[in-house]
């Protein structure tokens, strides 16, 4: 069963840290499904934004420790990919 592309991207990361020193190399930073593989994520970049992808590295953001009171809890785990265009590709974001 093939998930739509917008199951595959869950949302794009917009901070500072990203704008800085991710766009201007043409480097986008996405939350991701965490079942999905490189594959995947290309093609629904490729789809929803309607540009080239020339690489696709991911990895997954450990939780970290939070404690509410006398509860100690663990935030879930989340993948992220760190998309590159091809050059000339630039995704409009408003």
């Amino acid at each position: 069963m093939t998930k739509s592309p917008y199951e595959v991207i869950k949302s794009i990361i917009r901070t500072e840290k990203s704008t800085k020193y991710y766009e201007p190399e043409g480097r986008y930073l996405f939350f991701v499904d965490k079942s999905c593989n490189k594959l995947q994520i290309k093609e629904a970049v490729e789809k929803i934004y309607k540009v080239k992808v020339k690489d696709v590295n991911t990895f997954i953001s450990k939780g970290k420790l939070k404690r509410v009171r006398y509860q100690v809890g663990r935030t879930p785990e989340v993948k992220k990919a760190v998309v590159t265009l091809k050059e000339g590709q630039k995704i409009e974001l408003k």
